[in-house]
């Protein structure tokens, strides 16, 4: 699913337009990286967290030449579902 294609779902089920639900989409999307940007972490119950991981320093491998490159320490952003997330989408049948 786009971002277009939830816009036009949301939009669908609430009445609004598509043009109001995409300026709430790009507002909620926008303060997801601002929070992030500033170090906050955003939980959203029944549904998950959005945080930062630091991610340390290793030996990574080129597969082309087999040299190890030093890859540094970093942040990276991350979302951890909630359990009832997680209890709703391993209730789905495989595929």
């Amino acid at each position: 699913m786009t971002k277009a294609d939830l816009v036009e779902e949301v939009s669908g089920k609430t009445g609004l337009t598509r043009t109001d639900v995409a300026v709430v989409v790009d507002a909620f999307l926008e303060a997801v990286k601002k929070s992030l940007e500033s170090g906050n972490n955003i939980e959203i119950r029944g549904f998950g967290t959005f945080k930062i991981k630091q991610r340390k320093a290793r030996k990574a491998r080129n597969p082309r030449t087999g040299e190890e490159v030093p890859v540094p320490d970093r942040k990276v952003p991350v979302f951890k579902p909630s359990t009832e997330f997680k209890t709703l989408i391993t209730k789905l049948p495989s595929e």
